[in-house]
């Protein structure tokens, strides 16, 4: 599998690393195991850096519209995607739907940069109002 994730309940953390070319199955995987574990309000941390999308146009709406469902039922927390400047348009629009919700959202070039984010007090105990 090119996507994997650790679930942390005590931290209230989800963190996804792709490394290579990830498909619609392992990201309905992920969904599936952020849903499963109850894990929708947690902090996210999703490192995209190494990974590349193997789905088509159709695939990743399918997923955004998804997602865009388990935040209207209130799973979505805040979230900090690590991913270079040149490889956002590639999730323009799953990205767009992403950030509509009212939470805490930034795109980051650095892993680590991302996560001291996600741990400052005001993320760490954010809740949706």
């Amino acid at each position: 599998m090119a996507l994997h994730w650790v679930i942390d309940s005590r931290e209230r953390l989800m963190t996804a690393v792709a490394e290579g070319m990830v498909n619609r199955e392992e990201a309905s995987a992920y969904l599936d195991a952020m849903t499963g574990a109850n894990a929708g309000t947690y902090r996210k941390l999703f490192d995209g850096s190494r990974g590349e999308p193997a789905m088509d146009a159709d695939d990743i709406m399918s997923l955004a519209v998804r997602m865009r469902d388990m935040q209207q039922r209130g799973q979505s927390g805040p979230l900090a995607i690590v991913m270079p400047r040149n490889r956002q348009g590639q999730f323009a629009r799953m990205l767009g739907i992403l950030a509509i919700p009212d939470r805490p959202m930034r795109f980051f070039s650095d892993a680590e940069e991302a996560r001291r984010w996600l741990d400052e007090p005001a993320i760490r105990e954010w809740s949706k109002p």
